[in-house]
């Protein structure tokens, strides 16, 4: 067995993450994902998980409605349709002591490229298809700790900026 089959999604998981309320508009969250290249943000309501929020998602609703239109109409769409319109839901989530091979098959099976990371109804942390790459590239669980993850630079919710 490998260490994937034992090593906890805790191991490796971001835990400072960006979250975005589901009123926000798409607008926001594309300026979120642009300046602080994220691909992913979980969507919450309330201050629970309700979906998450992705680059695709965000690609396929923008060209399927905009493929046509000037720049000030994709301007005004952005800004009018709501992020809990477009979000993948339910959430597909993890534990975190599920294993990071449990994580990698998820992701594969669901074609997703992240995981939040829920425990007892609370948000906390979120696992990337990068995540487990990076960690099985390196097969040392205790990296993924040093290495930190470029998404502590991002703490703040969309919601109190």
């Amino acid at each position: 067995m490998s260490n994937a089959d034992h090593t906890p999604v805790r191991a490796i998981m971001q835990e400072k993450i960006v979250t975005i309320s589901a009123h926000e508009s798409l607008s926001t969250v594309e300026d979120i994902m642009r300046l602080g290249r994220v691909r992913h943000m979980p969507v919450v309501s309330g201050g629970k998980l309700v979906g998450v929020v992705s680059e695709r998602d965000l690609l396929r609703n923008s060209l399927s409605s905009l493929s046509s239109h000037r720049q000030d109409e994709r301007k005004a769409f952005l800004y009018a349709v709501e992020i809990g319109r477009v979000m993948s839901q339910p959430a597909i989530v993890i534990d975190p002591d599920a294993s990071i091979k449990q994580a990698a098959r998820t992701m594969a099976d669901a074609k997703i490229g992240c995981l939040p990371v829920v425990l007892h109804d609370e948000l906390i942390g979120l696992v990337t298809e990068t995540d487990v790459l990076k960690w099985v590239a390196h097969d040392h669980p205790e990296d993924a700790a040093r290495r930190g993850s470029s998404a502590s630079a991002r703490t703040r919710s969309a919601t109190s900026a």
